[in-house]
């Protein structure tokens, strides 16, 4: 796990989401990987970026480290473009050749032609709802747990081949009490957990 990616899936709002926030963490992940003597390469998905060198950096990369924003339940639009992007264009050299399904082999399943075997990745989310409204039957997402409320971007990667590491999460953001320092220490014992 020598090659780290991460990607910055932010999509800027003036005066509600002006990306300080995904920004430390990837300033924390970069640190963190760079004295640890791992290889980091950056993509900012608000940037231009160029479809052929993303797909290079998905090859070339061992783990991946996904931090955005959930925006209405979900990756911002600007990061579902870029997913819908690079995932199609990797057909048959980076992500997938087909869905896996075989009419000669019934045994083949859906979901089973990625071409990511070997690949992690991690989700790092930034949230405005509580923890305690994931895993809870009377919580907002009616008893789904962090993983199961975003399964739309784990099921892109397991399509690819790609296996999880453990998602990293924080709440409350726009409380008003988020304390960084406190935040910097557990998202780097995240990382020392999950990325050895």
């Amino acid at each position: 796990m020598k090659n780290i990616l991460i990607i910055n899936g932010h999509q800027h709002y003036a005066n509600i989401a002006e990306g300080k926030l995904t920004q430390f963490y990837i300033d924390t992940a970069n640190e963190f990987f760079t004295k640890n003597s791992f290889i980091v390469k950056n993509s900012i998905i608000e940037s231009a970026y160029d479809i052929k060198e993303e797909l290079e950096k998905f090859a070339w990369a061992n783990v991946i480290i996904f931090q955005y924003p959930v925006y209405w339940m979900g990756v911002p639009w600007i990061t579902k473009k870029y997913i819908d992007e690079i995932f199609s264009a990797g057909k048959d050299t980076v992500t997938y050749t087909s869905d896996g399904r075989s009419r000669s082999d019934a045994s083949k399943k859906y979901g089973s032609g990625g071409l990511m075997q070997g690949k992690h990745y991690m989700l790092s989310l930034t949230y405005n709802c509580p923890i305690s409204e994931f895993d809870n039957k009377d919580g907002f997402f009616d008893g789904l747990s962090l993983d199961e409320a975003n399964i739309a971007t784990h099921k892109t990667f397991q399509f690819c081949g790609a296996t999880p590491l453990k998602t990293f999460s924080v709440h409350d953001v726009f409380k008003g009490d988020l304390n960084i320092e406190d935040e910097k220490v557990r998202f780097l014992a995240h990382l020392r957990e999950n990325c050895k």
